[in-house]
C-alpha cells in the first residue's frame, strides 16, 4: 500500500477554556513514503509542539510541568542517532513518572502493554452509573427534598403538636393523614423512578466484550489469531486491549491500534456525543497497522502517554512508544531506530459512547468510567422544581406569620392571662387551617390531570411526561434553546440546485443533466473519428453549442464526482451505503450516481467510477488536502488513469473559493441567491497541472513538511502558491437540509408569543446560518452579525460594544468565541445577548450548552426550557427550567433524560401554548381558592374566640372539620382544574395570548393579597351576622354558621369559572346533596328540627346574601371596566 499523506492547513490553536475549535479533518496521519525520515520529524516537532501546549496547560503547577516536559524532552532526544544512550535515558524517565505519579495529583499516564495489576487498579472502574440514590441515602435524601420546604416542615411540626395531650385538638388522624400521604406518593415516584434508571446501567454495564488475552496461548490455534475472552463493560480496565465488531457501542475511551481495513482507517458514529450523524474517520495507530496480525499485539513491547483527561471531544495529546521492536530472525539488525515515538492525536481516538460504522477494530483501554470524554460531558441531573411550588412556599411563609400574629394577638388582648404560652400553641393549632395541608394534595392531583391530558392529546400523538412536577412550567417559559441537527432539520441532504454560469439546473431539471451526460460519454468515445473532417457541415455546427454545453456539464459532474472524501460501502444484501465525514458530500455523490456517473471504488490511492455506458473510469489518488474549519476547502489531485492527464480538483465555501478562482461576475450573486433559500453552497474549480508543474509542487511540499517550526503554515502556503491559483470555475452547487414537519410556522407561533429563541448546535458556522435562513429564525432582510476564531479580549470587547448598538440583529458565534466572551465577559455578554432576537450558537461542546442554559437562567431569573435530540443534548435538557426530548434518529437517549418527550419539534406549540398555558392558569387558581378555603374558616375561629373571653376552643370540631377540608368543599374546589379562558383555537390563534402569563400576574402578592381581604370580609361577615341572628342555644350558631359557610363557598367557585364544564355542575349538584344527607347523621352539630325550620332558611340565606353578593357586584364591574385579554376575543 503506498500511503498518502493527509496534509491540513492551519494549526488547531487551543483556546483559554480547553476547548478546541471544531475540525472535520484533524492534524493529519503522520505517514510519509520516506518513512523514517517522517516520523522522526512528526515526532520531533509532535512533541515540541505538545511541550508548548503543555506549558500552557500545566503552567501554574510546577511540579506537574517538570514532569511532563522533561518526558517530552526526553522522547525528542531519543530521535538524535549519534547519541546511543538517550534511549536509555527516555524510557527510564518514563519510568520515573510511573512511580512519581502516585505522589502527585497529575492524571497524565504512561500505560505499558500488558500492564501490572496494581497500575490498573489505580483508575477508575469503567461503571456507566445515572442513579440519584442508593439504599442508605434514599430516605434522608428525599426526606430532606421534602421538608426543605417551609410549606411541609410546617405541617410536620403541627401533626407532631398534636402528640403533645396540653395541645390536642381534634382527630390526630386530620392532621397526620394529608402529610402522610403526600410523603408517600413522592417516594414511591423517586423510587420508582430511580429503579428505572438502574437496570438501564445494569443494562449498559452488562454488555459484554471481547478482549485479547495474552495469558491462553496454545500452538492448536490458528496462526496469528488471539485469543479472546468475552467480559462485561464494566470489567474493562486501562491497559485491556479491546476487539469491536461492526455496530458495536466503544466501552470506553480507547486509542485505535488495527482495523479490518487495510488502509488503517475506521468509520465513527459520533452522534450521541456531538449530535452530528455524519461518520467521522479515525486513523490506527501505523506501527500496530503493519503488524502482520492481531497476535504480535500480544508480544508488542510498546507503551502509551496520554495526557490528563479533559472534557474537550476534539483535542487528544499523547505518544506511541515501542521500546524494542517486534522479534525478527536471529541474524537481522532493527532497521527502526528504537525508541520509536508516533504522535497521537483525537484522530486515533474512540471515545466512549460512539459506534464503530463499518468493519471491526482493536482498540487499548486509556481512560475508562468517570474519567471518559462521555461521562466528563454529562452533567448530574438536579430535582427540578416548578415556579409555582416556589412562589406557593413563600406565601405559605407570609400565611404563618399572619398565623403566629394573630394568636399572639389574640393572647395578649386576653391580658397573657394563665398559663398564655400554651395558649399561644393552641391558637396556632386552631389557625393550622390557614396553611392548607389539602393545597399540596390538590396541586399534585391537578398535576396528574394535566399530565394526563397532555398523554392523551390526540394532535400531539405519542408525547410522554416524565416529570409530572413540572406541567406549570410549560406556560411561563420565556427562552427556547434549540438543537439544530435533528430537532430542527432532519439531517437529510439534497442536492437541490447546479449553477454553471450561463445555465442553471433546478430540482426538476436534473433528466436534462443526466442528459447531456450521457451525450458527453457517448461522444467521447467516438471523438477521435469525427474530428477528421475538415469540411463542417451545418448540422455539426448545430450540435456544437450542444456539445460545448454537454462538456462543460461532463466537468463538472465528474469533478463533483471525484473530489470527496466519501467511501461507499457494500452491504451484505448488495445495496451500496456511502461513508463520509460530511453529510453534504453523501448527498453529492448520491446525486452524481442518479445523473449516471456512480462511484464503485474507493480507498486511500484510487478511485473508480461507473460512467452512464456502463463503462469503468478510473483514477489515481496523488494528493488529499481535507476540510478544515479554518480553510473551509477541500482539495485533491488525481491522475486519469487512461490519459495519464493530471488535475487539481477543489471545492469548498464562496467566501474562500471567490478569490482563488478567475475573475466571473455571477458567483457572489448566485451563492447569495441560493443562500436566501437556505441551501448551502459549494463552489467546484478545477486546474489541469503537467506533470513538470506537479513535481515541481511535490518537491517544494515535501521540503515544507519536513521542517520543524511552522510545518503547517509553510504547507498550506506552498498549496496556496502553487495550485490555488486563476482555477476554473465549474459551477456552485446547492444542497438542501430537510427541515422537520412545519418548523417554520412554529418558529413564528413561538416567537409572537414572546419567547426568545436561541439555537446552540455542533455544526459549522455555515451550515447554521443557512438553517437559521431557511427556518425564519432569522427575519426576512434581518441582519446577521458572525463573531468567530476571537482570541483576546480586546476583540471580544469590541465585538460585545458593537451588539450593544445594534440590538436588532442576530447573532451567530463559535464555541471558541463563545467560550472566550464567557471567561472575560460574563454578565456583559448574557445581558446583551438576552435582549438580541435571535441567537445561534455553533460548535458548542454539550457542555457549553448546558452552561449557555444555566447562565440565563441565572442572569435573567426566567424560566428557559431547552429541546434537543441526542446525547450531546442531555446536559442542556437536564440544565433547563424544562427540558423536552425528541425521539430522533439519534436515539432516545434526550427523549429519556428529559422532562417531556415529544416526536417532533412542531408539537411545541400546542405543549406550550395550549396545554402549557392551562395548567399555569388552573394551578394558579386552585392555589388561590384552596387558600382562600383555610382563611375564611380561620376568621371565623378569630371572631368567635374574641367575643367568647378569648378562649382558644374550636368553634368546628372532629367531623365538621375533616367534612369541611374533604367532602363538603373538595371536588367543586378541585374541579378549577377543568377550567378553561379561551378554547383550543383562540389560544393557538393568539400567541399573544401567553406572552401575558409570562408576567406572572396570574398568581402574585396582588392576588393573594385581594384573596386575603375576600377570606377576611367573608369570615367576618358570615361569623357576625351569624351571632347577630343569634338563637338561644349555641348549637344553632355552629349548624347556622357551618351551613351558611359552606353555601358560600359553593358560591364563590360558580363565580370564579369561566367556562363550565359538565364535571363542575355535577360536583356543585353533588356536594350540596352530601351536605344535606350528612346533617341526618350528625345529631351532635346539627338539631334537625330546627334545621328543617323556615327561621333557618331564611337567615342562612340573609347571611350567604350578605357574604357572597358583593363580591358579584365588584366582579361585574370590574368584568366592565377593566376586562381580562381573553375576553376581549370572546
Amino acid at each position: 500500500m503506498s500511503e498518502i499523506p493527509l496534509h491540513t492547513f492551519g494549526r488547531s490553536r487551543k483556546s483559554r477554556a480547553g476547548y478546541t475549535q471544531l475540525h472535520n479533518g484533524e492534524p493529519g496521519d503522520e505517514e510519509d513514503g520516506n518513512m523514517r525520515a517522517g516520523v522522526r520529524a512528526a515526532a520531533t516537532s509532535a512533541s515540541v509542539s505538545r511541550k508548548g501546549k503543555r506549558r500552557e496547560r500545566y503552567a501554574d503547577d510546577p511540579e506537574e510541568e517538570a514532569t511532563l516536559l522533561g518526558d517530552a524532552s526526553h522522547e525528542e532526544g531519543a530521535f538524535r542517532h549519534d547519541e546511543p544512550q538517550e534511549p536509555r535515558r527516555e524510557s527510564s524517565s518514563q519510568r520515573s513518572i510511573l512511580s512519581r505519579k502516585g505522589k502527585s495529583s497529575d492524571k497524565s499516564r504512561t500505560i505499558p502493554f500488558r500492564p501490572p495489576e496494581k497500575l490498573q487498579s489505580k483508575y477508575p472502574p469503567n461503571v456507566v452509573r445515572n442513579q440519584k440514590y442508593n439504599v442508605f441515602t434514599f430516605l434522608p435524601l428525599v426526606f430532606y427534598e421534602q421538608f426543605k420546604f417551609f410549606f411541609n416542615l410546617y405541617f410536620l411540626l403541627v401533626a407532631l403538636s398534636q402528640f403533645i395531650p396540653a395541645l390536642k385538638i381534634g382527630f390526630i388522624i386530620t392532621y397526620v393523614a394529608p402529610l402522610a400521604f403526600v410523603l408517600t406518593v413522592t417516594m414511591g415516584k423517586e423510587a420508582y423512578d430511580d429503579y428505572k434508571r438502574n437496570l438501564r446501567d445494569r443494562e449498559a454495564n452488562s454488555q459484554k466484550y471481547l478482549v485479547l488475552d495474552p495469558t491462553e496461548y496454545s500452538a492448536s490455534t490458528p496462526e496469528g489469531i488471539p485469543h479472546t475472552r468475552s467480559v462485561p463493560s464494566s470489567a474493562l480496565r486501562v491497559g485491556d486491549l479491546v476487539l469491536l465488531e461492526k455496530n458495536q457501542r466503544v466501552p470506553a475511551d480507547l486509542v485505535l491500534l488495527r482495523t479490518s481495513d487495510s488502509s488503517g482507517t475506521c468509520f465513527i458514529r459520533t452522534d450521541q456525543l456531538d449530535g452530528e450523524t455524519d461518520w467521522k474517520l479515525r486513523v490506527a495507530v501505523p506501527a500496530c497497522q503493519k503488524l502482520s496480525n492481531d497476535r504480535e499485539l500480544l508480544t508488542l513491547d510498546a507503551e502509551i502517554y496520554a495526557d490528563a483527561p479533559i472534557k474537550d471531544i476534539h483535542t487528544f495529546i499523547g505518544t506511541f512508544t515501542i521500546n524494542s521492536p517486534p522479534p525478527l530472525l536471529e541474524d537481522d539488525v532493527p532497521m527502526v531506530p528504537v525508541p520509536t515515538v508516533e504522535p497521537l492525536t483525537a484522530e486515533n481516538m474512540l471515545w466512549a459512547n460512539t459506534v464503530l460504522a463499518a468493519g471491526s477494530a482493536i482498540g487499548f483501554v486509556i481512560y475508562t468510567g468517570s474519567e471518559t470524554r462521555a461521562v466528563m460531558n454529562t452533567s448530574h441531573p438536579e430535582t427540578k422544581v416548578g415556579l409555582l411550588d416556589l412562589e406557593i412556599n413563600r406565601l405559605a411563609k407570609i400565611l404563618c406569620a399572619v398565623t403566629f400574629a394573630l394568636s399572639f394577638v389574640l393572647v395578649a388582648l386576653n391580658g397573657f392571662r394563665g398559663p398564655w404560652y400554651i395558649y399561644v400553641f393552641r391558637f396556632l393549632i386552631l389557625f393550622s387551617s390557614i396553611i392548607p395541608i389539602s393545597l399540596r394534595v390538590n396541586l399534585d392531583m391537578g398535576k396528574t390531570v394535566y399530565a394526563h391530558q397532555i398523554m392523551t392529546d390526540s394532535e400531539i400523538p405519542d408525547t410522554i411526561v416524565r416529570t409530572s412536577t413540572l406541567p406549570e412550567e410549560l406556560g411561563r417559559i420565556e427562552y427556547l434553546l434549540s438543537d439544530k441537527t435533528g430537532t430542527l432539520t432532519q439531517n437529510e441532504m439534497e442536492m437541490k440546485k447546479l449553477h454553471m454560469g450561463t445555465v442553471s439546473y433546478g430540482y426538476d431539471s436534473m433528466d436534462e443533466v443526466a442528459h447531456q451526460l450521457a451525450m458527453a460519454f457517448g461522444s467521447s468515445s467516438d471523438q477521435g473519428h469525427g474530428r477528421q473532417n475538415s469540411l463542417q457541415t451545418g448540422v455539426q455546427l448545430a450540435t456544437r453549442g450542444r456539445r460545448d454545453m454537454s462538456s462543460r456539464v461532463h466537468d463538472v459532474v465528474l469533478s463533483l464526482a471525484l473530489c470527496h472524501n466519501v467511501t461507499p460501502v457494500y452491504n451484505d444484501d448488495g445495496t451500496v451505503t456511502y461513508q463520509a465525514s460530511s453529510p453534504d458530500e453523501v448527498a453529492i455523490v448520491k446525486w452524481t450516481e442518479s445523473v449516471g456517473l456512480r462511484l464503485t471504488f474507493r480507498d486511500r490511492t484510487r478511485i473508480e467510477l461507473q460512467t452512464p455506458t456502463g463503462a469503468r473510469i478510473n483514477f489515481e489518488v496523488l494528493d488529499i488536502f481535507p476540510f478544515t474549519s479554518e480553510s473551509k476547502r477541500m482539495g485533491i489531485i488525481v491522475r486519469d488513469s487512461q490519459s495519464g492527464e493530471i488535475t487539481f480538483l477543489q471545492k469548498g465555501a464562496d467566501v474562500v473559493m471567490a478569490k482563488i478562482v478567475q475573475r466571473n461576475d455571477w458567483l457572489e450573486e448566485e451563492c447569495a441567491n441560493m443562500a436566501r433559500e437556505g441551501l448551502r453552497t459549494l463552489v467546484m474549480a478545477r486546474r489541469r497541472l503537467s506533470e513538470q508543474a506537479y513535481a515541481h509542487f511535490k518537491e517544494q511540499h515535501h521540503q515544507a513538511s519536513i521542517k520543524l517550526e511552522g510545518r503547517n503554515e509553510a504547507m498550506a502556503s506552498v498549496v496556496a502558491d502553487l495550485l490555488e491559483r486563476d482555477l476554473e470555475l465549474l459551477g456552485l452547487t446547492g444542497v438542501e437540509d430537510k427541515l422537520q414537519d412545519e418548523v417554520k410556522s412554529t418558529l413564528e407561533l413561538l416567537r409572537n408569543a414572546g419567547i426568545k429563541i436561541w439555537m446552540l448546535t455542533g455544526d459549522k458556522i455555515e451550515t447554521a446560518t443557512c438553517i437559521a435562513i431557511s427556518t425564519k429564525l432569522v427575519a426576512r432582510n434581518q441582519y446577521i452579525h458572525q463573531v468567530a476564531k476571537l482570541k483576546t479580549s480586546d476583540q471580544a470587547r469590541d465585538q460585545l460594544e458593537f451588539l450593544q448598538n445594534k440590538l436588532d440583529c442576530c447573532l451567530v458565534i463559535d464555541g471558541e468565541s463563545l467560550q472566550l466572551c464567557l471567561n472575560l465577559f460574563k454578565n456583559e455578554f448574557i445581558e446583551i445577548a438576552t435582549k438580541l432576537s435571535a441567537v445561534v450558537a455553533c460548535r458548542c461542546s454539550p457542555t457549553q450548552k448546558a452552561d449557555v442554559a444555566r447562565l440565563i437562567r441565572k442572569h435573567t431569573r426566567k424560566r428557559v426550557c431547552c429541546i434537543g435530540d441526542g446525547g450531546n443534548d442531555v446536559s442542556m435538557i437536564q440544565a433547563a427550567d424544562v427540558g423536552v426530548g425528541i425521539v430522533g434518529k439519534e436515539g432516545k437517549q434526550a427523549s429519556l433524560a428529559a422532562d417531556f418527550s415529544v416526536t417532533q419539534f412542531s408539537h411545541l406549540t400546542k405543549l406550550l401554548l395550549w396545554h402549557g398555558r392551562n395548567s399555569y392558569r388552573r394551578s394558579a387558581k386552585l392555589a388561590q381558592f384552596v387558600i382562600h378555603r383555610g382563611l375564611i374558616i380561620s376568621v371565623m375561629q378569630a371572631v368567635f374566640s374574641s367575643i367568647f373571653y378569648f378562649a382558644p376552643i374550636a368553634l368546628y370540631q372532629g367531623w365538621l372539620m375533616v367534612g369541611y377540608a374533604t367532602a363538603y368543599t373538595m371536588a367543586p374546589v378541585f374541579s378549577l382544574v377543568l377550567d378553561r379562558d379561551v378554547n383550543e383555537d383562540l389560544a393557538l390563534l393568539y400567541p399573544e395570548l401567553y406572552k401575558e402569563l409570562t408576567k406572572g400576574r396570574v398568581l402574585s402578592y396582588k392576588t393573594f393579597f385581594m384573596w386575603l381581604m375576600i377570606s377576611v370580609y367573608q369570615g367576618a361577615a358570615i361569623m357576625i351576622m351569624s351571632l347577630v341572628l343569634f338563637e338561644t342555644e349555641f348549637l344553632n350558631i355552629v349548624s347556622i354558621s357551618f351551613t351558611a359557610l359552606i353555601l358560600n363557598e359553593l358560591i364563590m367557585v360558580a363565580l370564579e369559572i369561566t367556562t363550565w364544564h359538565v364535571y363542575m355542575v355535577l360536583s356543585e349538584i353533588v356536594t350540596l346533596f352530601i351536605y344535606a344527607v350528612s346533617m341526618a347523621f350528625l345529631p351532635e352539630y346539627f338539631d334537625l328540627s330546627f334545621v328543617v325550620s323556615t327561621r333557618f332558611a331564611w337567615k342562612v340565606a340573609v347571611i350567604v346574601a350578605i357574604s357572597a353578593f358583593p363580591l358579584y357586584i365588584i366582579k361585574l364591574i370590574r368584568s366592565r371596566v377593566a376586562p381580562a385579554a381573553s375576553s376581549k376575543l370572546l
